[in-house]
């Protein structure tokens, strides 16, 4: 699915008035139909509502939404919000259909204010400001959203919550953002919806399809992408009936020491799962009965050393190459790690440890070969490149990095965003708190690694382990539950993954 900015969703929205004779009063009311239909399908005519509108035509969906709801028999209470004096267009229209009709409980504030008693339990509509706000709330309407939020009410915001921005929130006064329980996007999901950020605004949020027009939304370019099941069943390869595990490639995981065997075990078993045609586990000499034993179908060599990886020597050819899970920060380690970075040509998957190691000696990052893919968690990125406030900012210092080292930047998350090079960036839709467990990043490694062996590009594999990853995570809840999924667990629903995916 592609994601687009305020300024995108403008133009498609004005392509459809202009080119297929669809009014914009006409969209108004078909927005405000499927706002209706989806709030009578969640609360009865038993439930008080409040609606409070803006000028513009946010404001009017919602004066929209209220005239409807009425005709249903809801109680409704309407407050519009014209302190500038000059409603948009479709508000105005849509004050004056509300006001014919004759039911409702409507005030128009122009200037001083004194908020409702809200009762506990009724929903309230928030039809402020919709996505083209670009500036933070401030004065009143900053009080009246603390007003809203502070009350008992289900709040559902039209479009994005009063006070988020459609895209970035780096600089936006977060503390003056409605919290809803419940966000009805018209047409498309905004960009915010996918930074883990702002959740705590967003509630549930759902899209609702308006019809604008299909033409301009395929003509239409953009840089954000979310990857959902049918995107990874267009691009996961059929297997041949007479093909054999030399058709799938081999892959080099190299990981594992004194205590953490464990992170490289699971890194295997995600590979294996994921299709692997061969696969080398390089541990330590600590590893080696551990790992024949624990995952027979992957063969093992052993490093010198009998607790750590202090050397990495490639005696075959890998067609996928990926080092980090549960590999320490010894120096030896470390050392190893740089030199061999320093002799590769061909792009490399580092995770966990292996990143831990880049980031004592930050210059390895002037020798990572193009089109690697590293996988950091929050706290593996920041220790690579210096400590952020939010999970925005790191996408953007991510957007700089991945062209800077002309790399792929995969950063874990309910979203977990891939950034490319190319400033291409993609959201994956199968996240779950299931993934939250330990050794899940090691799976994910495995998943990444055994895709890239068999001859997925890096930025595909990242984005497609990314997704089958965290639909193996939603089937092993399944049987699970939430809290009791183990890593193991999803290493072993990512075949069923793949299979339902390619239904």
């Amino acid at each position: 699915m592609k994601i687009f900015t305020n300024e995108q969703i403008r133009a498609i929205e004005q392509y459809t008035i202009e080119k297929e004779g669809v009014s914009s009063i006409a969209l108004i009311e078909r927005a405000a139909s499927a706002i209706t239909a989806e709030i009578v399908a969640r609360w009865g005519v038993d439930k008080k509502v409040w609606v409070f509108a803006g000028h513009g035509n946010n404001g009017a969906d919602a004066l929209v939404v209220a005239r409807l709801l009425i005709e249903q028999g809801y109680e409704v209470e309407v407050l519009l919000f014209n302190v500038f004096n000059r409603l948009s267009e479709g508000c105005a229209y849509a004050r004056k259909r509300l006001l014919e009709s004759g039911a409702a409980n409507f005030i128009e504030v122009t200037g001083d204010f004194t908020p409702p008693v809200i009762t506990q339990g009724a929903v309230v509509i928030d039809g402020l400001f919709g996505s083209g706000l670009r500036e933070s709330l401030t004065g009143g309407f900053r009080s009246l959203v603390d007003y809203i939020n502070n009350s008992k009410a289900k709040i559902v915001s039209i479009d994005v919550p009063s006070g988020l921005f459609a895209e970035w929130n780096e600089d936006n006064l977060r503390r003056n953002i409605i919290h809803a329980d419940l966000t009805l996007a018209i047409q498309f999901p905004r960009l915010s919806f996918f930074i883990s950020d702002n959740a705590e605004f967003l509630g549930e949020w759902k899209v609702l399809d308006i019809g604008l027009s299909s033409t301009e939304i395929k003509n239409t370019t953009t840089q954000f992408f979310l990857l959902e099941k049918h995107d990874a069943r267009r691009v996961l390869h059929q297997r041949g009936e007479f093909s054999s595990k030399a058709d799938y490639g081999s892959a080099l995981i190299v990981g594992g020491s004194f205590g953490m065997l464990g992170a490289a075990q699971l890194a295997a078993r995600g590979a294996l799962r994921a299709g692997v045609g061969k696969l080398t586990v390089h541990v330590p000499r600590c590893g080696f009965t551990v790992m024949q034993t624990a995952v027979p179908e992957a063969m093992v060599q052993v490093d010198h050393n009998d607790s750590g990886i202090t050397e990495i020597n490639l005696r075959h050819e890998y067609d996928a190459i990926a080092m980090g899970p549960g590999m320490g920060t010894h120096d030896l380690t470390v050392r190893a790690v740089e030199t061999f970075i320093n002799h590769s040509t061909k792009p490399l998957l580092i995770d966990a440890d292996g990143l831990n190691c880049i980031a004592q000696r930050p210059m390895i990052l002037d020798t990572i070969p193009p089109m690697s893919v590293i996988t950091p968690h929050a706290g593996e990125f920041d220790r690579l490149f210096g400590e952020h406030m939010s999970d925005e900012a790191r996408i953007m210092t991510a957007m700089q990095k991945a062209q800077t080292y002309n790399i792929v930047i995969l950063l874990k998350g309910h979203y977990t965003t891939i950034v490319r090079p190319d400033h291409r960036i993609f959201f994956t839709a199968s996240g779950s708190p299931a993934l939250a467990t330990p050794g899940s990043g090691d799976v994910l490694t495995g998943v990444i690694a055994g895709l890239l062996a068999q001859g997925y590009s890096p930025d595909l594999a990242a984005t497609l382990g990314a997704y089958i990853h965290g639909y193996a995570g939603t089937l092993a809840a399944e049987e699970h539950g939430e809290y009791g999924v183990l890593a193991s667990d999803i290493a072993d629903y990512v075949g069923t993954a793949i299979r339902d995916i390619m239904r």
